[in-house]
């Protein structure tokens, strides 16, 4: 959702929690990368993808996930166009955090996800793994990426104009 400013609408956009785990959320189609922050919101870590499946499967899924990490927040990753604005991508990451927010009663925060997956690609990359294992690794990195972006972030209310911007 653009503001006709041509930055992120804010909309739906809530405080996290200032402490306790954060789950970041890469959000696909087929599969949705997946990040944990340590409890003082200092370092990410990937830690899983899930395949996509039915509303439901995903609710059981998250409601494990959530209460094995203690998880206190979502920071769900928006891939928002270069000029700021949102696609059609941003508004099903934005449509399927929301549902998990209502779902899981947990607050939301959007955030700017811009070059996260070419970042990870290049480490992966660098990282002598074998294709098929960068692939298996692809989107939880690019979910840590995104996270460890917003937990650096002096202003936590806005998405950046990029990564470390």
């Amino acid at each position: 959702m653009e503001d006709g400013s041509g930055t992120v609408n804010q909309q739906h956009q809530e405080e996290v929690p200032q402490s306790g785990a954060l789950l970041g959320i890469d959000f696909g189609t087929k599969k949705v990368g997946l990040a944990i922050s340590t409890p003082d919101q200092t370092i990410a870590s990937p830690l899983e993808i899930m395949q996509r499946s039915v509303p439901q499967a995903e609710r059981r899924y998250f409601c494990k996930i959530c209460k094995e990490f203690r998880i206190k927040g979502l920071v769900v990753g928006l891939p928002v166009h270069m000029s700021g604005d949102e696609g059609t991508k941003a508004g099903q990451s934005r449509q399927y955090g929301l549902w998990m927010a209502e779902t899981l009663e947990l607050p939301v925060t959007f955030w700017d996800e811009r070059f996260t997956t070419s970042m990870a690609e290049h480490y992966l990359r660098e990282s002598g793994l074998s294709k098929a294992r960068q692939k298996k690794r692809l989107d939880m990195l690019a979910a840590q990426i995104m996270l460890q972006s917003f937990l650096d972030a002096a202003d936590r209310s806005r998405p950046p104009s990029a990564i470390g911007g």
